[in-house]
């Protein structure tokens, strides 16, 4: 066997508790040149042309690879995945009709659902199995999410900003469970979103759509080979004045790519950037809503969000059985947010011409540390403007070698790597004191709160922080037989935190966190069109900078904005089991394909936002012990020439599963503002039951027409772990959409979102009632403590592709 297979037999025999999804082994040599996930061929009227290679490319299109790990070379053919398998093509992201790539997600994942808890539709939440990427800094983040191989979590909150991802440049988008090989995050699981190149799209094509709510989008994508050389690039661009007040939302990216392919190898140079601006309007109280569907409260709430990144890929096929790939990354993202919000600070008792923080006798006090004079009206309702900055630079690089060498006489697929990351983050945070109008409008008065309050405390923070994250993984799939496969593997995680204050010290700290985690599976082919599969894996999260510098629940922070010396906390580690089955048949009116699996995900030491008792806005992030989610998955899609139909059902089972005490706004809410949550308590903000649906029909070659439904389940409101108050009410939603192809050259198409026009809600929170007047209601209190995300009425779209 020689030097290099036992090299391979001892490794792929002596990982007991690892390893990872293989490759079809009866796929020929060639396809290691494909990418990782191939998808259809560009849509009718994109000009093709005949590279070199252009009978091996289309005897290769049928076939669908899953990645099993960040770079795209390890990918392998779903039958020997012993996990769920999701993959969104670049048509099923067009069907959306959006440049937000989480639409498609949500149409075509049964698990996935989203809610726009920032209050804008370009900075939603993706939830998946009751996990979350979230823009919204201070949210507990479960899901890994990579473009191109680099990880796109962002480095100070691990937040997922989708805006920054330019969507006409989408190839194909893998939703995949149960590998830890993905790194840090993958507790529920990881997104893996592949790029267009020139190889993959040969044309060019102009998208402009317009419609309800101001909105104006256009997007422009060209992509030309020439010998082994190739270029590709897109251009989007988006304003959207929004259904509700200060929603208004501005989108500015472009990708590029440049490579170089011959049968051997392939080189990638490929760079992004964006520029985007968002009134994100969050939630709203529940009064409010009643009487102007398009309210907000505390406004301005504006995030500014900028990216720019260079990607160098290449892989190389060393010899017909090894492959070796890398990726070299680096990435800057500039975040600033303005966000206004009551304040703590009053009129101190005596004497009143001066202002207190937190109650009427404790000083606040100005930049220079000296109390602040009271300069407001006696009537005036103060409120406060924070303003934070993020800026991280991250670098990192990431190696990895494939081997398809036969094992004992049996087909054998064998992927290890390494990947290392640096980040450096400057945050800083400061508050400005205003009035509130009766528009719920804060106007700034100049005067800048410096270090206050006890054990409340606000003030400016600089922070400097660096997070180096660094993994090494195997995996390997054996075939036992021909019908049945054997996946084990493993990643190893080390992560180290280092914050720096760099007003003081109190936020110094130097965090390490380090784990194993395993995986194992199998999958059997009962037939040619039926594969059972199961598998076992763990992973973990590292606490982020944010959630170390505000974890003492004695001194609460302004999440997201004010830090404290805290704490040390400890990493999430999730363990999860998923079984299931998955088949095709091909019947008289087209190609049949279904799924059904179950999951179950047990976190230990997870890490949850706690809302502070002591004052509105602030909170603090606890280990909360353990947590469970799990749940079933069901989908069956029918394909043809004129018909495409598909439906999906999704089961979220989410659960406390120790009893602990944490403040909430909550009703329930006892004298000090906790709440006691016993084992078994649904984890609030998670619907239990998502349904969807949708079809697409051919009348003619040139006219189409299609629709789509959504339901999703009722679930608790936020901060109510007790689940002791009225659920936030399930909601489902009708769209239609139709296209008419003129010639080879133009299409016109035009949406109906939300036929029936409903009035829902996709998140639902407390807030403190006694915080601001109800200026709506004559400036009385408000009575309702609930505070929701309203949903998009209805609204009309109509558009103009154009393809050369």
């Amino acid at each position: 066997m020689g030097a290099r297979g036992l090299l391979i037999a001892l490794v792929s025999t002596g990982l007991v508790l690892a390893s990872e999804l293989a490759r079809a082994q009866d796929a020929p040599a060639e396809v290691h040149t494909l990418p990782a996930v191939e998808v259809s061929p560009p849509a009718s009227g994109v000009k093709r042309g005949r590279p070199q290679n252009a009978s091996r490319i289309a005897r290769a299109l049928p076939r669908v690879y899953v990645p099993t790990t960040p770079l795209p070379g390890a990918a392998i053919d779903p039958d020997k995945v012993p996990a769920g398998v999701s993959v969104v093509d670049g048509r099923q992201i067009e069907r959306s009709g959006s440049l937000n790539v989480t639409d498609a997600l949500q149409q075509s994942v049964p698990g996935i659902s989203i809610n726009e808890v920032a209050g804008n539709p370009f900075q939603p939440d993706v939830q998946f199995r009751g996990f979350v990427a979230s823009p919204v800094t201070g949210t507990p983040q479960g899901l890994a999410v990579y473009q191109n191989g680099v990880r796109i979590n962002e480095a100070f909150g691990d937040t997922v900003n989708w805006d920054l991802i330019p969507t006409a440049a989408i190839r194909s988008v893998a939703v995949v469970t149960n590998n830890p090989a993905f790194g840090l995050n993958a507790l529920g699981g990881a997104i893996n979103v592949l790029m267009k190149d020139g190889f993959s799209y040969r044309g060019a094509e102009i998208n402009t759509m317009g419609g309800s709510f101001g909105r104006l989008q256009s997007s422009a994508q060209w992509g030309k080979q020439v010998d082994n050389f190739a270029v590709y690039g897109a251009l989007e661009g988006l304003h959207d004045n929004g259904f509700r007040n200060f929603s208004v939302s501005d989108v500015r990216r472009f990708y590029g790519d440049v490579g170089y392919k011959n049968d051997v190898s392939e080189f990638h140079v490929n760079m992004g950037v964006a520029d985007n601006k968002f009134g994100a309007t969050a939630t709203v109280p529940v009064e409010l809503l009643q009487q102007y569907y398009g309210a907000t409260y505390t406004s301005p709430q504006i995030t500014a969000n900028r990216v720019g990144y260079l990607n160098l890929t290449g892989k190389v096929e060393a010899t017909p059985s090894w492959t070796i790939e890398g990726a070299a990354h680096v990435r800057v993202f500039d975040q600033q947010v303005l966000d206004a919000n009551p304040t703590g600070t009053q009129p101190c008792k005596a004497p009143s011409m001066l202002l207190c923080f937190g109650d009427d006798v404790t000083h606040a006090n100005g930049l220079d540390g000296i109390q602040l004079a009271n300069p407001f009206d006696s009537n005036a309702v103060l409120g406060q403007i924070d303003r934070t900055t993020t800026r991280s630079t991250t670098t990192g690089v990431s190696l990895q070698a494939t081997n398809t060498d036969q094992l004992f006489g049996h087909n054998n697929h064998f992927v290890a790597g390494a990947s290392f990351d640096t980040s450096v983050t400057r945050f800083s945070a400061s508050a400005e004191l205003g009035t509130i109008g009766p528009n719920f409008v804060v106007s700034g008065s100049g005067i800048f709160l410096g270090a206050s309050g006890d054990p409340v405390s606000i003030g400016p923070v600089g922070l400097r922080t660096t997070n180096r994250y660094s993994g090494f993984y195997a995996l390997d799939t054996f075939d036992v037989t021909n019908a049945f496969s054997i996946t084990a593997g493993g990643r190893y995680n080390a992560a180290r935190i280092v914050l720096e204050d760099q007003i003081g010290t109190l936020l110094n700290g130097n965090e390490a966190y380090n784990r194993f985690n395993p995986i194992i599976g199998g999958t059997y082919k009962i037939t040619p069109e039926l594969t059972a599969y199961a598998g076992y894996s763990e992973a973990n999260r590292a606490p982020t900078p944010l959630e170390l510098g505000c974890a003492d629940p004695a001194h609460p922070c302004l999440v997201a904005t004010f830090l404290v010396a805290d704490p040390p906390l400890k990493q999430v580690v999730s363990r999860t089991v998923e079984a299931g089955l998955r088949g095709t048949r091909e019947l008289s009116i087209g190609t049949l394909g279904w799924k059904l699996g179950a999951f179950r995900a047990d976190n230990t030491d997870d890490i949850l936002a706690i809302p502070s008792p002591l004052l509105q806005g602030f909170g603090y992030f606890q280990n909360v012990g353990s947590t469970r989610r799990q749940g079933i998955e069901a989908q069956v899609n029918l394909t043809s020439k004129t018909l495409q139909l598909y439906a999906s059902y999704a089961l979220v089972d989410a659960r406390f599963l120790n009893a602990l005490q944490v403040g909430s706004n909550s009703p329930f809410a006892d004298a000090n503002g906790n709440i006691q949550i016993l084992p078994g308590n649904r984890i609030p903000a998670i619907p239990r039951n998502r349904i969807k649906a949708g079809i697409d029909y051919s009348i003619t070659d040139a006219f189409k027409v299609g629709g789509d439904a959504l339901f999703v389940g009722s679930q608790y409101f936020a901060g109510d772990g007790s689940n002791q108050a009225a659920r936030l009410p399930s909601y489902a939603v009708f769209n239609l959409h139709a296209s008419y192809q003129i010639d080879k050259t133009f299409q016109i198409y035009a949406r109906v979102d939300n036929v029936f026009d409903h009035r829902y809600a996709t998140h639902g929170t407390f807030f403190d009632t006694a915080a601001v007047p109800n200026f709506a209601n004559g400036g009385a209190a408000f009575t309702d403590p609930r505070s929701l995300s309203p949903a998009r009425p209805r609204a009309f779209y109509a558009g103009l592709k154009a393809t050369f």
